[in-house]
């Protein structure tokens, strides 16, 4: 099996509507096909998990849904170093440690293990109830991602990086 050289991690609750778009994309990335050297990661809420996912491996993309007040279903792309120097949570729970605290917890604990580039991608939520569905807009945004991705990412099926 070739090294790991781009990891795609979806973040959230399948269970709370448009929390569920890093899960949910996670899994048509996986259905259209990944190049050699790419793998997705479904960090569901254990972020803790994220940062043992990203030991040694060059790249990392997290995908999370987000509430900012912008129009549901906009997509923001947040280098990783934006989010990096986020100190690490002081007296949070397991519960409450996302993808910024992992980014950040990563830094120290994986040390020259950790990636070099990283890359947030938000997706603006409008329904976080337990039970909801995904919003049709935050539904088009995740396709919109995939194929964002996948133009991102076809350089490594066609051995160019």
């Amino acid at each position: 099996m070739p090294p790991t050289r781009v990891l795609v991690i979806g973040c959230g609750n399948p269970l709370r509507g448009d929390d569920a778009a890093g899960p949910v994309l996670v899994r048509r990335l996986w259905n259209r096909g990944l190049p050699e050297g790419v793998r997705c990661a479904d960090g569901g809420t254990g972020g803790m998990d994220v940062v043992f996912q990203m030991r040694g491996v060059p790249e990392v993309i997290l995908v999370d849904a987000c509430q900012t007040g912008a129009e549901p279903g906009a997509i923001f792309e947040v280098p990783g170093a934006e989010v990096a120097n986020v100190p690490p949570p002081a007296g949070i729970n397991l519960h409450a440690f996302r993808w910024d605290h992992a980014l950040a917890f990563a830094r120290w604990l994986l040390r020259e293990g950790r990636p070099d580039r990283v890359t947030a991608i938000l997706i603006e939520g409008a329904v976080f109830d337990a039970g909801a569905e995904l919003s049709p807009a935050v539904d088009r945004a995740i396709d919109a991602v995939v194929e964002l991705l996948a133009a991102r990412l076809a350089p490594l099926a066609a051995g160019k990086c």
